[in-house]
């Protein structure tokens, strides 16, 4: 719940007062407000990082040791293009910028292969975009699977978008700016361009395609409540913003990640026992 003007100090000036509101007010769910801060935290980094140091051995080791850290922003860019953070147009798509530089998919992309294709067809193999199968029905192993994903992300989801054209325009639109951009802060700064920008672009839209292996790969099944594997892990929820949930996510997938864990309570009997880990590993 956002934070009433009856909960302020009666002494706090009143242009101030409306001035927090609104900051408060831009948010959809104000349980986003802590995950875009730390998350726009590690971009002011970056960006600081890019402007203040050169040695390209300092910049190797900052960008592995931000793999880890950074691939949970996957989890969240997932959860933004499902049910956009910001309430107006201008500080989604600033949002969105700033998620492509940390996870590889810009805007749209997972709106157009993730909620229209994938979650369209995760009970069909022969059609699923995030497919775990090959064409002779054999399963695919994690990283089989996981570079197929990230090499085809963009071209499966500009197919989806022929029969979305609005979200395809948008998509191809800006793509091709943030990609520009891209382009124009490797030409400033080659070095840590590579580093702080193109390099974890690519490893977090792979990190991310890995990431969905373990959501429904084996699971063959035409029941949406045993098509995927769930973790209930406190700590695993915390920081991928209750991605473990996934059955319920995929039950009501336009449903905000802090409402999940409830979600889940209402259908957790229809779940099979064996597709509910509790343990983070």
């Amino acid at each position: 719940m956002l934070i009433s003007v009856s909960s302020w100090p009666s002494s706090l000036p009143s242009n101030e007062l409306s001035k927090n509101l609104s900051i408060l007010e831009v948010f959809k769910n104000p349980a986003d407000r802590w995950p875009v801060f730390f998350i726009l935290c590690l971009s002011a980094l970056d960006f600081a990082l890019y402007f203040l140091v050169s040695n390209p051995y300092v910049l190797g080791v900052y960008f592995i040791l931000m793999i880890i850290p950074k691939s949970q922003i996957c989890a969240w860019n997932h959860h933004h293009q499902h049910a956009p953070t910001f309430k107006t147009l201008v500080p989604n798509r600033v949002m969105e910028f700033f998620y492509a530089l940390h996870t590889g998919v810009t805007t749209n992309l997972w709106v157009l292969h993730h909620n229209y294709g994938h979650h369209n067809n995760f009970l069909d193999q022969t059609k699923d975009e995030s497919r775990w199968t090959r064409d002779d029905g054999t399963q695919m192993g994690e990283l089989e699977y996981s570079l197929l994903i990230t090499v085809t992300a963009y071209y499966r989801g500009y197919q989806v978008g022929k029969e979305h054209p609005k979200e395809q325009r948008e998509f191809i639109l800006y793509s091709l700016i943030t990609f520009a951009l891209i382009a124009a802060l490797i030409a400033y700064n080659p070095v840590a361009g590579l580093f702080l920008f193109v390099l974890p672009l690519i490893s977090g839209l792979f990190m991310t395609a890995w990431a969905t292996y373990d959501h429904h790969a084996g699971l063959n099944t035409e029941n949406e409540f045993e098509a995927s594997f769930n973790n209930t892990n406190r700590w695993y929820n915390l920081f991928t913003g209750n991605l473990g949930y996934h059955t319920a996510h995929h039950y009501k997938q336009g449903l905000h990640w802090s409402k999940l864990p409830q979600l889940h309570e209402k259908i957790k009997d229809k779940i099979p026992e064996e597709l509910i880990q509790r343990t983070w590993v």
